[in-house]
């Protein structure tokens, strides 16, 4: 409706009132979120003046489809209505509400209350004879001539009125006119968006690494034919998803050393993320890890492995990209001729120089930025982790990735967004499919509660899917430099049981690498501007731990899913539990966490058995999964019974439980 004041902007003749059309984002804004084979559920608040029957349909389609495919919606109190579809392939879908008013409806429920009375008829049949004709000038043929033949006999005051009456009554009269209703002064909701993800935008478990650490001569620049080799390990450890840190070339000027210290020493790589040289940009390779053809070759071993390769898109340049010179007008320039690099007062970024969006070549510069996702998409990339994204402008994101994932309905983007909420629920709602969270900062039992009952039970769960992370380059948190082994396990179960979607930066994790830069929440010696040796053997490794975890939730469907977390009370702060399960209950996982690493802590935990299908006095056994402290997998069971049980969990022997619970 343009003008509430102007009576040619109303349909006066639809009186039925759509009012809200639920799941929807801002309105219809934005696209909600669900994954192939997933059952789409849809709500409505429907009702018309009056006490006239409403007939509401739920319709939906492929975008870019002709016709509509229609449901009904089912009836709940309240005027509140419900309908659910499963979209048959991945892609952009729309979905709206249509309603009418059923006059043919009302009237056959209205009659058989009245005959039931012992009212006259005679009028009453009139009137159904009336409306079975026009339900036959919409109708075509058998159904046409049934229903014209049927009005015939209900005007027909020669034949008997009670068999008339019979006829009025009949299922087939109901069937047939509520077959071809009069939609002409229908209603219809705005038309909303759904985005049907493929199955791993879901469930994933990323593993990072930086491929010129994996040379055969250590400490010399490694080359991604010789990184192959690690990929068989990361294989074994259960992960889904290689991370690679951009692997373009690296541009000289302000190269940062050791540290991210200013002045680099000659055979300091520099960071991944200053982007460009005389070498290429965005588009190529970094000679000193190899060519195209070794990049895309490293892709293939990695797909052999049944795993994908995610690479890290960064849109920013060094001072030497390609762009610089061949598009100043991309970037702003100070007065005095020079360059204007990144800062975030106080700190600067003078490696790295900002696109300027908001500059007159605008539209070349989108559809340029856009081109290097096709280029490596090309190379067999179908998953991007994008860099600060929420320093880009936001309509960029917003046409950028939906015309991309319009084309390419399998790609999948991550976005490295530590920023305030609204900045990262709006980049989610804008197509990126995966998000970093918060989660590296909620450590407690409260909060870690708090926050994920923010993403899972209010609408941001309808667009926002968070990946958590224990640990990344830029994020080593107190908490793992002073829990150490323990603590690096206590992350790790929390992030990929709480989240669908986890992962690490290793090695550093599984050899518990913790040492903190001074002063900073980051990682001393940090890997962004040095080549490292790692010795991924180091006694006390987490990858045989890591390999299970991740076995327990490639096996078990209730922790393949984020929004089904279902919190236990616990009456010890130390401890953590919680319950994901199946819609139908056929698996159930009860987590419990430790998040002591230094003391013991036990506790009573409260189960919402009424959730899980268990009566309150019922017995079930509980088998732990998670076997830290038995070997070769060996698991152990107890029985329960009943919504409080005993835990006790020992740091260094068993930080956490994972049960699976059989019945």
């Amino acid at each position: 409706m343009s003008d509430p004041f102007d009576l040619a902007s109303y349909r006066g003749q639809c009186r039925v009132v759509i009012d809200k059309l639920l799941p929807s984002i801002d309105g219809g804004a934005f696209p909600v979120k669900r994954v192939e084979g997933e059952t789409f559920k849809v709500e409505a608040h429907i009702f018309a003046d009056g006490h006239d029957t409403v007939v509401p349909v739920l319709q939906y389609r492929k975008k870019g489809a002709a016709q509509w495919s229609e449901i009904p919606f089912t009836e709940l109190p309240n005027d509140e209505w419900e309908a659910a579809f499963t979209p048959s392939s991945i892609g952009f879908w729309e979905y709206r509400a249509f309603a009418w008013i059923g006059h043919f409806r009302f009237w056959f429920e209205a009659f058989g209350k009245k005959l039931k009375e012992g009212q006259k008829m005679s009028v009453e049949l009139k009137i159904g004879s009336h409306l079975a004709a026009e339900a036959a000038e919409r109708a075509a043929g058998v159904d046409a001539q049934r229903l014209a033949a049927i009005s015939a006999e209900l005007a027909d005051e020669s034949i008997d009125e009670a068999w008339r009456c019979t006829i009025a009554q009949s299922a087939e009269l109901f069937e047939l006119a509520t077959r071809h209703p009069d939609r002409a002064k229908a209603s219809v909701s705005p038309t909303m968006t759904l985005l049907v993800e493929r199955e791993r935008a879901l469930f994933g478990s990323w593993y990072e690494f930086f491929p010129r650490s994996w040379g055969k001569t250590p400490g010399v620049h490694g080359t991604l034919r010789e990184a192959i080799a690690h990929l068989d390990g990361v294989k074994e450890m259960g992960f889904s998803i290689v991370y690679l840190p951009p692997v373009s070339p690296i541009g000289v000027t302000f190269r940062k050393g050791r540290n991210n210290v200013l002045s680099a020493a000659p055979d300091d790589p520099g960071s991944p993320w200053a982007i460009g040289s005389s070498e290429g940009g965005h588009k190529s390779v970094n000679p000193a890890l190899g060519t195209l053809e070794d990049f895309r070759a490293f892709v293939e071993k990695t797909n052999a492995l049944g795993m994908e390769i995610a690479l890290d898109i960064a849109f920013q340049c060094s001072p030497d990209h390609p762009y610089v010179r061949e598009h100043p007008q991309w970037f702003n320039w100070r007065p005095d001729g020079s360059i204007q690099y990144a800062e975030n007062p106080p700190k600067k970024y003078q490696d790295i120089v900002p696109f300027n969006f908001e500059c007159d070549d605008w539209k070349n510069l989108w559809q340029e930025l856009k081109s290097v996702f096709e280029f490596w998409y090309a190379q067999g990339v179908h998953i991007f982790r994008v860099d600060n994204p929420h320093t880009k402008s936001f309509e960029f994101w917003r046409w950028c990735l939906a015309s991309f994932k319009e084309a390419h309905p399998d790609a999948i983007f991550l976005a490295e967004a530590f920023t305030r909420p609204k900045k990262m629920y709006r980049l989610a709602k804008g197509c990126f499919t995966q998000s970093y969270s918060y989660f590296a900062w909620r450590n407690g039992r409260d909060e870690l509660r708090e926050y994920v009952e923010e993403l899972t039970k209010t609408e941001v769960a309808e667009f926002f899917w968070p990946n958590f992370w224990p640990n990344t380059p830029d994020i080593l948190h107190e908490y793992l430099v002073t829990g150490r082994r323990n603590g690096s396990i206590a992350r790790m179960v929390l992030a990929g049981t709480l989240s669908s979607n986890w992962g690490i930066y290793g090695p550093a994790f599984e050899l518990c690498d913790c040492e903190q830069f001074p002063g900073k929440e980051e990682y001393n010696h940090n890997e962004k501007y040095e080549i490292k040796k790692w010795d991924w053997d180091k006694p006390g490794n987490l990858k045989k731990l890591i390999g299970r975890f991740n076995w327990i939730r490639n096996t078990n469907k209730a922790l393949q899913r984020t929004r089904n977390v279902i919190f236990a009370n616990t009456d010890n702060p130390s401890l953590i539990a919680y319950v994901k399960k199946t819609p139908d209950n056929s698996n159930i996982v009860i987590v419990v966490v430790n998040l002591d690493p230094q003391w013991p802590q036990s506790g009573w935990i409260e189960l919402p058995l009424w959730q899980m299908g268990i009566g309150d006095s019922e017995s079930f056994t509980v088998r732990d999964l998670f076997s830290q402290d038995q070997p070769d997998g060996k698991t152990e069971s107890y029985v329960w019974t009943g919504r409080r049980n005993f835990v006790s969990l020992r740091p260094g022997n068993k930080q956490a439980h994972i049960f699976v619970v059989e019945r």
